[in-house]
């Protein structure tokens, strides 16, 4: 299909819905799914992931952000949408119009929801974000108590759900995620016991779908296993996870060199033999990190081959000397599968010292996005 650039990302939603639907087989008959969506559905591709992942059984979708829960309305998703990031005060107004429910820990940025609602005569949906040991956003669990009390007095809000996350659910040791879940078990019990326990709790993300079911409570928060990506290692096989994203490019330019000359920028990699070195058209600037220069290997007619030299802002070196056949126009896949051969995310976020959750998110909106699905082909 042509996109306009000889490099782009690959997206098979058939593969989304196939994740979703595996997602909720592991979960009780009455736990949900939320498709978490944020930084451009981790490169993915907001708006058709969102699509994908509704139409397979997620029942919303979750963002970082007011301004994607935005695009979403925008685009035409009807479907509730939680944003996972902490609001301003100042959002409020933007909320509300766009129908979609804050995460909330701090008494003033409820009132401004409240305040905000009642000038649009609509109601404030919000979910408790109680903090159980990940030291970040929302309220300490023995202040959940009196905070929600407080919260709930306002007009024109519903607080819907209370929430959690956890730090360390793809740790080995889950000795740290029990103590969290513990705290937030406590927790929703003290709410109860108040009478005050919101109808939905939440808090399981990807490696606590697959690792502590106790906590799958209403519905749960696929990240990573949204888009076939293994929380942990030795996850792999769990679920049968279909990954749905691939990275590539086509050859621009072929040339011969000679031994000693050098690649690229810096110096950085001089030929140790006579051979020929190939330009692959993306570069930092496309979220492909400069940590990949003279570091890792692409796939080439179905066998890997090394890059060389640092990676450009809008190209990189490859040498093909030992794939005689190699032309302009070759596809090159820098993540996914060619023939019999893969590279996986987790391959790319080793080499480089990230996360695999990096890898995907940064990949940039100029990279044109095809997207494919069993029943329709590309698109």
């Amino acid at each position: 299909m042509e996109t306009g650039r000889p490099a782009w990302v690959e997206v098979d939603l058939a593969a989304i819905q196939h994740n979703v639907r595996a997602i909720q087989s592991h979960t009780h008959s009455r736990c949900g799914v939320l498709a978490v969506v944020k930084a451009n559905a981790y490169g993915h591709g907001l708006v058709e992931v969102a699509r994908a992942s509704l139409r397979a059984g997620a029942f919303g979708v979750a963002t970082a952000l007011v301004s994607e829960a935005r695009a979403l309305r925008d685009a035409g998703v009807e479907a509730p949408i939680l944003v996972l990031g902490t609001p301003l005060a100042s959002e409020a107004e933007e909320y509300i119009a766009h129908e979609t429910t804050a995460s909330i820990g701090d008494y003033d940025v409820a009132r401004a929801f409240s305040e905000a609602a009642r000038r649009q005569n609509k109601t404030a949906r919000m979910h408790l974000k109680v903090d159980t040991g990940m030291g970040r956003c929302g309220v300490r669990a023995e202040e959940a108590p009196d905070l929600l009390r407080r919260i709930l007095s306002l007009p024109a809000l519903t607080v819907d759900a209370v929430s959690t996350h956890f730090s360390t659910a793809d740790a080995p040791d889950l000795d740290y995620a029990q103590e969290q879940a513990a705290a937030f078990h406590a927790c929703l019990r003290r709410l109860q016991a108040s009478g005050i326990l919101p109808p939905r709790a939440h808090a399981a993300n990807s490696a606590a779908i697959l690792r502590l079911p106790e906590v799958h409570h209403d519905f749960v928060r696929p990240g990573l296993l949204l888009y076939g990506i293994p929380p942990y290692p030795g996850a792999e096989t769990v679920l049968g996870m279909r990954p749905a994203l691939s990275l590539k490019a086509r050859i621009v330019s072929v040339k011969s060199l000679r031994q000693g000359e050098c690649v690229g920028y810096g110096l950085a990699y001089r030929m140790v033999r006579a051979g020929r070195i190939a330009i692959v058209p993306l570069g930092y600037a496309d979220g492909f990190s400069r940590r990949n220069s003279n570091n890792g290997e692409v796939l080439l007619r179905g066998r890997r081959v090394p890059i060389r030299g640092r990676i450009c802002m809008d190209q990189f070196m490859i040498e093909v000397t030992d794939v005689p056949e190699a032309q302009v126009g070759d596809e090159v896949v820098l993540l996914g599968r060619q023939g019999g051969e893969t590279i996986t995310a987790a391959e790319i976020a080793g080499r480089t010292e990230t996360i695999e959750h990096e890898v995907l998110s940064t990949l940039a909106v100029r990279l044109p996005r095809i997207y494919r699905n069993e029943e329709e082909g590309a698109r």
